[in-house]
């Protein structure tokens, strides 16, 4: 698969970029089923922060934000795991064939696209923040020159008082 198709699988949720179990196992040239009976078996290789299980809200919130979801695994009464960049690294070590290796080794790629591309849009966020301060300044000069010129032609422009010589 292509890295863009497996980024399109990468989701936010609870502030981590995650993949499901059923994106995994499609991925794997594995039934779901096995790959979560893999996962239970060696399940101190997965902490926390490599894989959770998704609540029934963050479930059906998922379900409702996004398109691409299989029709069969909307309904089903588990709810997914979710795996982040490690924890998909540790699959590899779980599954034990030679495409889940190479499947990771994509999967991993996508993953470090997508955290240097964050990292350049903060970058660019910031130098934007700053080129706005500066373009600020320069408009309030701007302004205060194009005031100053004004008033200076409404001086000149106004109807002079006094003595005139003939």
């Amino acid at each position: 698969m292509q890295l863009q198709g497996i980024q399109r699988k990468i989701y936010e949720i609870r502030g981590h970029n995650v993949m499901l179990d059923f994106d995994l196992a499609k991925l794997y040239e594995t039934e779901n089923r096995k790959l979560k009976q893999a996962v239970k078996r060696n399940i101190e290789r997965f902490p926390s922060d490599f894989m959770f299980q998704l609540t029934r809200e963050e479930w059906k919130k998922l379900i409702t934000n996004c398109d691409n979801l299989p029709e069969g695994v909307k309904f089903s009464p588990a709810t997914p795991f979710v795996f982040t960049e490690q924890g998909v690294a540790m699959l590899s070590s779980v599954l034990r064939s030679s495409k889940a290796i190479e499947v990771n080794i994509q999967i991993v790629r996508a993953f470090v696209y997508l955290r240097q591309y964050a990292l350049t849009y903060k970058e660019l966020a910031v130098r934007l923040k700053d080129l706005e301060g500066k373009f600020s300044d320069v408009a309030q000069a701007i302004n205060y020159l194009l005031k100053k010129d004004q008033q200076e032609t409404e001086q000149k422009e106004r109807r002079k008082i006094g003595y005139k010589p003939e």
